[in-house]
């Protein structure tokens, strides 16, 4: 890939805006894509080529995004919203990408949830990803038409820091329970290694492969909040059932980066453990 590359990010915002700042210092075109003329406004000050705000899904703002790319990467997210959501930015988004831009270098951040696996079991990308909630469904849906079309599909897990962390946030305002007997496996990846993952795979990623980006260390939800009272000296969240609504829903499983690790990358912070007492010491 080279340094001068016409590049678009399609979702600008937690994760797209520090990829496309990293590559713009490489040398990169940037054009951007959000979902509103706020975050729009909020770009005026990064001299981006373009700023682009809308649905990823408007044949009409493609139509204005005249000319190709040498690079795109769909990096939006539903906003937490529901299949609607997920259907318009996912499917018509990526269906928009591959209709558009068939010769460019394509990238899609996807996500772990795709995985329903149930009994802890270590997962890789060769093992089935078939999720029971909806919204994973689409997002599989999605994941397939962006990898029959040669992209890279990366499947993020659940992303905290800086500034962002829900399970910790809720643990220090006092809201966390522990479901269940607690021994369900979480997976995380902090935001630093997200976005050096995706810049590792623009020039490192076999086209038509998936990546799992995740870090070193899976945790159960238990010990994830023993290292949390330990570290806030606060006491153990209450126990109680199982949340079924979560974008995960009853999933337990323990998702290896050893395909991600193999081409070069390694976290900045191999568990949630480095990641968040970075973010919360003082400075």
């Amino acid at each position: 890939m080279k340094s001068s590359s016409k590049t678009l990010i399609v979702g600008c915002g937690y994760i797209g805006l520090p990829l496309a700042r990293r590559l713009q210092e490489q040398g990169h075109e940037i054009s951007a894509w959000v979902h509103s003329a706020a975050s729009a406004e909020a770009l005026s000050v990064c001299r981006f080529h373009r700023v682009v705000a809308g649905s990823v899904a408007d044949p009409l703002l493609w139509n204005a995004l005249a000319g190709e790319f040498d690079l795109v990467i769909h990096a939006a997210s539903s906003g937490r919203g529901g299949a609607g959501s997920y259907r318009e930015v996912y499917i018509e988004g990526i269906r928009q990408i591959n209709a558009r831009q068939p010769g460019a270098r394509r990238l899609m951040v996807s996500s772990t949830s795709v995985y329903g696996q149930t009994d802890g079991e270590w997962v890789t990308e060769e093992l089935p990803a078939t999720p029971a909630a909806e919204t994973g469904r689409i997002l599989r849906e999605a994941e397939e038409a962006a990898l029959g079309s040669g992209a890279i599909v990366v499947r993020s897990a659940g992303i905290y820091g800086p500034g962002r962390g829900v399970l910790f946030e809720k643990f220090r305002r006092g809201e966390a329970v522990i479901e269940g007997d607690g021994s369900r496996w979480m997976n995380q990846i902090h935001q630093r290694d997200l976005v050096a993952a995706l810049e590792h795979l623009v020039t490192t990623g076999e086209p038509g492969q998936i990546y799992n980006a995740v870090d070193d260390t899976p945790v159960t939800q238990r010990d994830f909040y023993a290292w949390c009272a330990e570290l806030l000296r606060k006491p153990m969240p209450p126990y109680g059932p199982v949340n079924t609504e979560r974008k995960r829903g009853v999933t337990n499983k323990r998702v290896s980066n050893a395909k991600l690790r193999a081409t070069g990358w390694q976290p900045i912070h191999p568990s949630f453990r480095e990641g968040l007492t970075a973010d919360h010491s003082p400075k």
